[in-house]
């Protein structure tokens, strides 16, 4: 087993590779993201009327802080469709400092999407149009945001959903963790194709097809894929025991492609988030860690799998629309929501 720093020096050095884990500065010149959030939301709040701070706050320990779900649905919140000017600024600053640079590019794209679907789909225009919105996607204060004090936000709307609750300008809660695509691939020529969240199918596929037989047979769990990640809207992660191939029993390349893979997950959240959730892998070890695949293994043949540690489990789907339409998520095993499993 390599060592708690080595560990921890690999995971950086996938994260930096592939996109900056930080928001503008190097990590020990960072302005605590917690912080910057109750700042950012207290802004948020300042700028907003009357009728739409009603809308957007909460108690910390309302239910609704735990009402989360990725589908086109009706929600509580104060909404961006519903802002303009100064309002719709300071929104954009929240969100934005709950997420890296990379991150908030990833939720303009997925946000995008909502344009393309408003497109493709038929019926009534006006149905289609309230249905299908960039601008529909919703912030909910808990609590009172302050250096002092246990408050939460969200940010939500079809296929993102973003939970983080700080105490003390601390993150202790940074999931569930949702990113979704529909599509999930757009190809309209040479250099206007997108895959919102393309690495994460092809790395994990990469592993699957540098297997061999014998190991195969062991990731490679069904040529059925399940119909989508388990627990969606369910406030904790839903679970069985770990199956799939070990880290420790995977090949060098297969070890390499799988810090990969988790680096992509990473590198939505801010600094102090990755730290977090790389103490809990260093602390447990890789060795543990398990991936295991459903589904057909070439590209637009509906596909599922599951990267399954100690203390997180990564779910992804991509079935629906002929597999074109992916759903992602990092929870947290000890409790989303900063509720405790144990």
């Amino acid at each position: 087993m390599r060592s708690h720093t080595s560990i921890a020096k690999l995971l950086l050095a996938a994260i930096i590779a592939i996109g900056s884990v930080q928001n503008h500065t190097a990590f020990a010149q960072e302005v605590p993201a917690g912080a910057a959030m109750s700042q950012a939301a207290s802004r948020f709040m300042e700028v907003l009327d009357h009728s739409q701070k009603l809308q957007a706050t909460f108690d910390y320990s309302d239910p609704e802080r735990l009402n989360w779900h990725f589908i086109p649905r009706d929600r509580q919140g104060v909404g961006l469709w519903d802002l303009d000017g100064a309002t719709l600024k300071a929104a954009e600053a929240l969100v934005s400092s709950g997420l890296t640079q990379a991150g908030y590019h990833k939720t303009l794209e997925v946000r995008s999407l909502e344009e393309v679907l408003y497109l493709f789909e038929g019926g009534d225009e006006a149905e289609r149009r309230a249905k299908r919105h960039p601008h529909k996607y919703y912030i909910s204060i808990f609590g009172t945001p302050g250096p002092k004090s246990l408050w939460g936000w969200r940010f939500e709307g079809h296929h993102l959903s973003l939970n983080f609750s700080i105490k003390n300008d601390k993150i202790i809660s940074s999931t569930p963790e949702f990113f979704g695509a529909n599509p999930g691939q757009i190809d309209a020529g040479p250099g206007r194709f997108l895959r919102v969240l393309g690495k994460r199918e092809d790395l994990a596929r990469q592993i699957l097809k540098a297997s061999a037989a014998e190991q195969q047979s062991k990731l490679w769990l069904s040529k059925t894929a399940p119909a989508d990640i388990r627990g969606g809207g369910v406030a904790q992660p839903i679970v069985d025991n770990a199956e799939g191939v070990r880290f420790a029993d995977m090949t060098p390349e297969q070890q390499g492609l799988m810090k990969e893979l988790i680096a992509q997950y990473l590198t939505a959240m801010p600094a102090s988030v990755v730290r977090e959730r790389m103490q809990g892998i260093e602390k447990s070890g890789m060795d543990e860690i398990h991936f295991a695949w459903w589904g057909g293994s070439e590209l637009n043949e509906p596909h599922h799998y599951v990267v399954q540690g100690s203390t997180f489990i990564i779910e992804y789907n991509n079935t629906q629309n002929s597999a074109n339409h992916v759903h992602a998520i990092w929870r947290n095993l000890a409790g989303d929501f900063n509720v405790s499993t144990k």
